[in-house]
């Protein structure tokens, strides 16, 4: 059962518990198949693979191996477009709380397309702080922190482009979490668009929550609602459900059932569309996912 978190390691993070009780498991887009195994000597191996409603389908396999005396993480990724990336972390390591990590990664069907981005988290009680800096593009430095005191919440991001000399983007998020509710409110986009979100424990079995978004380029005046609950059947199994202001209806269903095997399913109404015979664009849609973990 998700809670509010006391202190997110990132301002985008506030206000998780909303989000996720309205965004995951809910696998209406297609259908998703996870593969996770782990060998005695702490080598994880993912495959994951994905298809659209378009038909379409994507996947990507990983290895992540892990030297716990060392604070050191290697994960490499190669998916279905050709992009291979690596990532290596160091923790703990050069001081208590402070985190490394280098991600890099190339596209050799693109022209030898490359990134490279170097991160430092460093987080105490109270105090979350990270800063990455894109190498090869820009290069553009990014910085964010979150404090937090009693339940009250503070968090901040700006970017700053070292070529142009100036900050291209900037962002605020403040929020309360109680022990059974969450407030959370973000100025996004330069302070040009807001967000407001609600996450209540109503009882052990029962989650609900809400999110308000107000942004100049959306339709509807520029505002969108989006309300959810989720209630728990049993301890291995839960529904979900949400609507939002432009009337589409979702339900999404999770079931464990064994050790390691898990299998979501998810459906997408337009409300507005069910009387038409044959609706323009895919106003309905239906998917399912499966997860298998050893």
């Amino acid at each position: 059962m998700s809670l509010p978190q006391p202190v997110p390691p990132s301002w985008k993070d506030l206000g998780k518990s909303s989000t996720d009780l309205l965004q995951k498991d809910y696998p209406f887009q297609g259908t998703a198949l996870e593969v996770k195994t782990k060998t005695p000597s702490n080598v994880t191996f993912k495959v994951a693979g994905n298809r659209n409603t378009h038909g379409a389908i994507t996947g990507d396999i990983e290895s992540k191996m892990l030297n716990k005396q060392h604070g050191l993480t290697l994960t490499n990724t190669w998916n279905t477009l050709n992009v291979l990336k690596t990532q290596v972390e160091l923790d703990n390591q050069i001081t208590q709380g402070l985190k490394l990590d280098l991600v890099t990664s190339i596209a050799p069907s693109k022209g030898m397309n490359k990134s490279a981005v170097l991160n430092a988290v460093y987080k105490q009680s109270g105090f979350h702080s990270r800063a990455s800096i894109d190498v090869l593009k820009g290069p553009t430095f990014t910085a964010d922190t979150v404090l937090g005191r009693d339940g009250f919440l503070v968090g901040a991001e700006a970017a700053y482009n070292l070529t142009e000399g100036r900050i291209s983007r900037y962002a605020l998020a403040a929020g309360f979490n109680a022990p059974e509710y969450a407030v959370t409110l973000h100025a996004l986009n330069d302070l040009k668009s807001f967000s407001a979100s609600y996450y209540h424990r109503v009882s052990a079995d029962v989650e609900a929550g809400a999110k308000a978004v107000y942004d100049p380029k959306l339709t509807n005046g520029g505002v969108s609602i989006e309300v959810g609950t989720k209630t728990y059947l049993d301890s291995a199994a839960f529904v979900k459900a949400k609507i939002n202001n432009a009337g589409v209806l979702a339900l999404g269903y999770t079931q464990s059932l064994r050790p390691g095997l898990k299998a979501s399913f998810g459906l997408a109404l337009d409300t507005q569309k069910l009387n038409e015979v044959d609706p323009s664009g895919p106003v309905h849609k239906v998917g399912m996912s499966f997860v298998f973990e050893s």
